[in-house]
């Protein structure tokens, strides 16, 4: 029987499990740096007409920076959290 991959959308299949090293870091890169900018821009602002394009822009530099800084921060902080916790399985 053929095996029929899993699918993320449509006819778009799901990405093989050594690329979440990489994925995971962009999206949570992307939603922290979407959070902050946009209460960043607000709280700078205020709620202002052109308040999406503000964020946007801020955004866009944010997620720039954050996504290479998180690929190289996150063995250290990796190392870090060893110290403090237990690692080892179950």
């Amino acid at each position: 029987m053929h095996h029929k991959p899993a699918m993320i959308v449509g006819n778009i299949p799901k990405l093989p499990a050594k690329y979440a090293a990489w994925i995971l870091p962009l999206f949570l890169s992307g939603l922290m740096s979407g959070i902050i900018s946009l209460i960043n821009t607000v709280k700078n602002l205020g709620w202002t007409e052109n308040l999406f394009s503000i964020f946007l822009s801020a955004w866009m530099l944010s997620w720039l920076v954050a996504y290479p800084m998180i690929l190289i921060i996150l063995p250290i902080v990796k190392k870090i959290t060893a110290l403090f916790v237990d690692m080892s399985p179950p």
